[in-house]
C-alpha cells in the first residue's frame, strides 16, 4: 500500500487554472496533488545572439522555489547572489523539453520565456513545471496567431511529464514527497502527446534495478503522460 492510499498506476488529483495572472501572455496555476507550480510566458521580440538571423525563434525557461514551498523556510537564492545547481540544472531541463515540441522556424525570430515558479513541493516539482510550462507556451502561442503574427502553429505536440519509481519492491506512478524521499529507484519521463520520449531520467536511489523494472516504469509513464496531455488540450481549449 502507498503512504499516499492511490493505487500503483493511479496519479495524484491534477487541476490547471489558466489565465491565472494578468499581463503574462500565457499563464497556469497547475496543481499535481499537493505541488503547486505557477507557469507564465512571456514573449520577446528577439532571440539570444547565437541564433540572431538564423530564423530559428527561441524557447527557454527559469525555475524557482519560493522560501516556505517546503516544510522549512529555505534562503532566497538572489540572497545568495547566485543560483544553486539543482535550480539550473532543473531550469535547463525545462527548456530543452518544451524546445523539443516546438518548429523554431514556425515561431520566427522571438523568444518565448518560461517561468516557473513552486509555491507549494511535495514532489515532482520539474514535472509539474515543465506540464504546466507547455500551457502557459500553448497561450502565449494562440495569442500570436490570434493576432496573425504566426501563420503557421509552431507546437507540433503536447509536452508533459511524470515522474515513476520503486518503491518498496512495486513500480509506482505519480511520486509524492514520502514515497520519493524513501523510492529504491526514482525516474522523471518527458515524454510528447503523440507518446514519443523526449528525456528520461532515472538512478538508482537504494537500490539497483533491471531491465524488466524499467520497461515497467516506462509503461506507467506512457499512461501518465497521456493522462496529462488531454488535461493540457482541454484546459487550452
Amino acid at each position: 500500500m502507498r503512504p499516499s492510499g492511490r493505487e500503483l498506476n493511479e496519479m495524484r488529483d491534477v487541476s490547471i487554472e489558466t489565465g491565472f495572472t494578468k499581463h503574462a501572455e500565457g499563464s497556469c496555476l497547475i496543481k499535481m496533488g499537493e505541488t503547486h507550480v505557477l507557469c507564465t510566458a512571456s514573449l520577446e521580440p528577439r532571440v539570444p545572439p547565437f541564433i540572431k538571423g538564423s530564423g530559428l525563434g527561441w524557447v527557454t525557461a527559469e525555475y524557482g522555489m519560493l522560501p516556505r514551498a517546503t516544510n522549512t523556510r529555505m534562503r532566497r537564492e538572489a540572497a545568495a547572489g547566485k543560483q544553486g545547481g539543482r535550480t539550473v540544472e532543473i531550469q535547463r531541463l525545462i527548456g530543452r523539453a518544451l524546445r523539443a515540441g516546438v518548429d523554431r522556424v514556425a515561431l520566427g525570430e522571438r523568444q518565448i520565456t518560461i517561468d516557473c515558479d513552486v509555491l507549494q513541493a511535495d514532489g515532482g516539482t520539474r514535472c509539474a513545471a515543465i506540464t504546466g510550462g507547455w500551457v502557459a507556451l500553448r497561450l502565449a502561442v494562440n495569442k500570436l496567431m490570434k493576432a496573425g503574427e504566426v501563420k503557421i502553429d509552431p507546437l507540433m505536440d503536447p509536452v508533459s511529464a511524470i515522474s515513476c519509481g520503486i518503491y518498496a519492491g512495486q513500480p509506482l506512478l505519480d511520486l509524492d514527497y514520502p514515497e520519493d524521499s524513501e523510492a529504491g529507484v526514482d525516474g522523471n519521463f518527458i515524454m510528447t502527446g503523440s507518446g514519443k520520449l523526449i528525456e528520461v531520467q532515472m538512478s538508482a536511489e537504494g537500490s539497483v534495478f533491471s531491465r524488466d523494472q524499467m520497461n515497467q516504469l516506462m509503461d506507467l509513464a506512457e499512461k501518465g503522460t497521456a493522462e496529462l496531455a488531454a488535461l493540457q488540450k482541454a484546459a487550452c481549449a
